[in-house]
């Protein structure tokens, strides 16, 4: 048998006659309206040579089958690649979440530990719950005196501050300054006398009981925190000792005092200087000074003064350890 074989532009080999896909060489196709062969693509099924008898099938035939199976195992990775990203981006969002939901406990968790403790605060008594009314008050005012000292301290330090900070008066602004500052300091110190508007407070002992040195020193601690600012204390002979930060009281024979380590005897009179009213109020709250000594049979004698004076000087101990810092 004699193969007649046409070549085309493409390569492929194409039969001499029409033949029918998969049957007997020469045999006519039995569909009807059947395509004619030279009209198919030579790339397409439909214009590939059969197979006939004796002829072998051509290599080019195994390329479709070829491209298929790639293009199957493309798609399935591609299917394994989505899936993989679906599921990466399902537990993207649990372990956002997962990681949320911790902080939120642990954020609860301190949260309430906080409210627990705050309560148990709350419930607790103070020192100042058990205290009584006129511990009470005495702190009320000793507290608001301190904040008006404060408060005009303040005031004057400010003002102090800015004719410092003026460029033509700096230096004799810092000048008068240092001269007032030594001048209060003295005070102060008691080194130096003062005079002002003040109190003459004047205790008298009972028949039973003498003024003691804890009553006077009450005194005088409430006439410093009413805003005292020099005292001293005369007895009975005129004797007068300056009351400074340093001061201390012993009771003596025969209701005598020892103030810094002079003996005085009664009456006894402490002349301060001071806002007159604050210090009147002080000495007279529930509980107080004047309240004590009327309790132990004594009287406590307040008078106002316009001018009162404090003249006793102070004698500053030699200092044996301590050393400005500089």
């Amino acid at each position: 048998m004699t193969d007649e074989h046409t070549e085309t532009g493409t390569g492929w080999p194409q039969p001499a006659g029409p033949a029918r896909p998969g049957g007997p060489a020469g045999e006519p196709d039995p569909r009807p309206d059947a395509p004619d062969p030279d009209e198919l693509s030579p790339l397409s099924p439909q214009g590939r040579p059969e197979p006939g008898d004796g002829e072998s099938p051509a290599v080019p035939a195994a390329e479709p089958v070829e491209r298929d199976s790639a293009e199957r195992d493309e798609a399935v990775e591609r299917d394994e690649a989505a899936g993989g990203a679906a599921a990466a981006g399902v537990a993207g969002p649990l372990r956002r979440f997962s990681s949320a939901a911790v902080m939120i406990g642990v954020l609860l968790v301190l949260l309430g530990f906080t409210l627990a403790v705050q309560l148990k605060t709350t419930s607790t008594d103070s020192s100042l719950a058990a205290a009584r009314q006129e511990d009470l008050v005495r702190i009320l005012y000793d507290l608001e005196a301190r904040e008006m000292r404060l408060r005009q301290d303040i005031t004057t330090l400010e003002e102090s501050q800015r004719q410092l900070r003026s460029g033509e008066q700096g230096r004799q602004a810092a000048l008068e300054e240092a001269t007032r500052r030594a001048d209060e300091l003295g005070i102060l110190a008691g080194t130096l006398p003062a005079r002002g508007p003040g109190l003459a407070v004047r205790f008298q002992a009972g028949p039973s009981k003498p003024i003691s040195a804890s009553g006077v020193l009450d005194a005088v601690q409430e006439l410093r925190g009413a805003g005292a600012e020099a005292m001293q204390i005369s007895g009975g002979d005129r004797a007068s000792v300056r009351i400074v930060a340093s001061t201390y009281f012993l009771d003596g024979e025969n209701g005598s005092l020892i103030v810094d380590g002079r003996r005085l005897t009664g009456p006894f009179t402490i002349t301060v200087i001071g806002d007159p009213s604050t210090m009147r109020t002080a000495l007279n709250i529930p509980g107080g000074v004047v309240a004590v000594v009327a309790r132990d049979g004594g009287n406590v004698i307040v008078e106002d003064r316009e001018v009162a004076e404090v003249s006793a000087l102070h004698v500053p101990s030699t200092l044996e350890h301590a050393r400005p810092v500089s």
